[in-house]
């Protein structure tokens, strides 16, 4: 065990995702929610009663995200972005999806400032379809920051600045935190590894989880550079993302998938736990109206 790691890598419950992605801590319940994309599943994990709630989403939903209203989630669809009662199981569609036809929906996180970030990715991962965009409750439309991507991942806010990455170039970013501007990005190589999801810790520490490679690359941003310190070994092939959590958010969990394994190992596809040495930065939430 590693002194960043305090406790062993378990699996919760007994659930394997075929594409498990975007988990988020909710500090106001004590839950963390994630979805399975390819099984139009809405998931959400009680720790203190040791169970896991599941919920059938109608169209193909990449994440759910937090909004300022409790237990009103901001669902990032192939059909568009919707609002989602979770009290009652509702759905209302506030914008119409904007990417090119062929793509569907990937990353997602809130920003600082309460407007939603996404990207969009080509649907057979061949093609550099894929695009950023940036939407406020209200708004028309999402607003075009970057397109040509192939496929877009990670989303952290640290020093200023939003940090992202394209799996397809095994590449990470840094930008503007309020704005993408293509020709003002810094460019750093994730060397062999293909970066997925990521989360960052308020002392700036990045965590990816690098699809394929059964592990996290930890990284630390430091006054706009990314230096890489090492990875830590994860008992799934194909890890898929990661976000802090627990009460004092020192908790990790982490998200895994079984999509295009022909044998998959027993925990591939589980949502992971592990007590971590420092402290994840909170969930933004998105602003409503």
């Amino acid at each position: 065990m590693s002194a960043f790691l305090r406790s062993a890598i378990t699996a919760i419950d007994d659930y394997r995702a075929e594409l498990g992605e975007t988990p988020v801590w909710c500090q106001r319940t004590q839950s963390l929610l994630w979805v399975d994309i390819l099984n139009l599943k809405l998931l959400r994990y009680w720790p203190s009663q040791h169970k896991t709630e599941m919920r059938k989403l109608p169209s193909l939903t990449s994440a759910v995200l937090l909004t300022s209203a409790l237990n009103r989630f901001l669902l990032v669809s192939q059909d568009g972005l919707h609002l989602y009662d979770y009290a009652f199981s509702k759905t209302e569609k506030i914008c119409d999806y904007v990417g090119r036809e062929g793509t569907r929906t990937n990353e997602a996180a809130i920003a600082p400032d309460g407007s939603l970030w996404f990207s969009t990715m080509d649907l057979k991962e061949e093609q550099t379809l894929g695009a950023w965009y940036r939407y406020e409750s209200g708004a028309p439309q999402p607003e075009l920051m970057m397109d040509n991507v192939g496929i877009p991942n990670t989303l952290a806010w640290h020093e200023s600045k939003v940090w992202f990455a394209d799996s397809m170039k095994k590449r990470f970013y840094s930008a503007n935190a309020r704005h993408i501007n293509p020709l003002k990005i810094a460019c750093f190589s994730s060397g062999d590894k293909t970066p997925d999801g990521s989360a960052v810790s308020l002392d700036g520490l990045l965590l990816t989880a690098c699809w394929g490679s059964s592990c996290l690359l930890r990284q630390q941003i430091n006054q706009g550079e990314l230096l890489t310190l090492d990875t830590l070994p994860l008992p799934v092939i194909q890890p898929s993302c990661c976000t802090f959590g627990g009460p004092d958010m020192s908790e990790l969990f982490i998200t895994s998938a079984r999509k295009g394994l022909e044998n998959p190992g027993e925990l591939d596809g589980a949502l992971l736990h592990v007590q971590t040495g420092t402290t994840g930065t909170p969930q933004n939430l998105f602003r409503l109206n």
